[in-house]
């Protein structure tokens, strides 16, 4: 029984020394910072007498936010995006007008490319054209040349011929006529004697 109480005891003075120290630490905590111990241990939050207060707060937070957002953010990013997207549209809208535009140049490059190969085409025809009538009228000046002088070249060589046939014909006349005089001691006739040059010339 002696026990029991001494543990009592023991006891109770472990307490209200646990106790007073407790109270000490608080003493001090307050002389710290200057500020009241709660009450009620524990988060604020999870202090349901407060949970009005808090409400109220919240949903003052949120129409604050959400007006916020609304007339400020959201519309901002919505310009933003519409700039955006009408910039997106110009730049499809320019790089249309320009494929058109090169399109548009390159078919008329091709055009002109097969133009001028036709001309090219054409002028190399007319050259060829005029070239080959140019020949044709030189050569035809040329063998017209060729021919005259043959024809002067055939009248030459007849004259000559002519020329060289009297001198034969004469000296075939003198020759007969010596031969025959020698003979027989008669001179024969200029007509006797042209008469047998002719006959004895070869046909």
């Amino acid at each position: 029984m002696r026990t029991s109480i001494d543990g009592i005891v023991l006891a109770q003075a472990t307490q209200d020394a646990t106790h007073g120290a407790a109270e000490g630490m608080t003493e001090e905590v307050i002389a710290d910072t200057g500020l009241e111990p709660s009450g009620t241990p524990g988060m604020p939050q999870l202090d349901f007498t407060g949970y009005a207060p808090q409400i109220v707060w919240l949903v003052i937070t949120f129409v604050a936010l959400y007006m916020l957002m609304s007339k400020v953010a959201l519309p901002r990013i919505a310009t933003v995006i519409e700039h955006r997207r009408d910039r997106i549209a110009s730049d499809l809208d320019a790089a249309a007008r320009l494929k058109e535009e090169t399109d548009e140049v390159i078919a008329a490059y091709e055009a002109e490319l097969a133009e001028a190969r036709g001309r090219a085409h054409q002028i190399a025809a007319e050259t060829r054209d005029k070239l080959n009538s140019e020949l044709a009228g030189e050569r035809a000046e040329v063998e017209a040349g060729l021919a005259k002088k043959t024809a002067e070249a055939e009248m030459r060589i007849a004259d000559t011929k002519a020329k060289a046939m009297a001198e034969v014909d004469t000296a075939a006349a003198d020759a007969a006529t010596e031969i025959v005089t020698a003979l027989t001691g008669l001179k024969p006739t200029k007509a006797e004697i042209d008469k047998a040059v002719v006959s004895a010339r070869p046909a």
